[in-house]
């Protein structure tokens, strides 16, 4: 997401202006970049939006992990599930079923 130029403010006009940038953050859903001496220093976002990003991150984390895990296999890597499983279960002392 590219940051649109009215996403952009300083600290100090949303110190002075605060109930309505969060109005705004509420309706947009976008976050606030603001400024101190013109450069860019915090990001602000409504709590949805920002939980929303947190589901993207772990949902791109558990993606990636799944491409090395199948990544791994295509390379020859791993073992057999069944012969992990009776490693487990001889570990554990857990008795077979069935």
């Amino acid at each position: 997401m590219t940051v649109n130029m009215r996403d952009i403010h300083s600290l100090t006009d949303f110190q002075r202006n605060t109930k309505e940038h969060l109005k705004h953050l509420k309706r947009s859903g976008r976050p606030l970049v603001l400024t101190v001496n013109g450069k860019a220093e915090v990001v602000v976002q409504n709590a949805g939006s920002y939980q929303k990003l947190l589901e993207l991150i772990e949902n791109a984390e558990a993606i990636a992990g799944i491409r090395r895990g199948l990544e791994s296999v295509a390379r020859g890597e791993g073992r057999p599930a069944r012969e992990v499983f009776v490693n487990l279960r001889k570990r554990h002392k857990i008795p077979r079923q069935g």
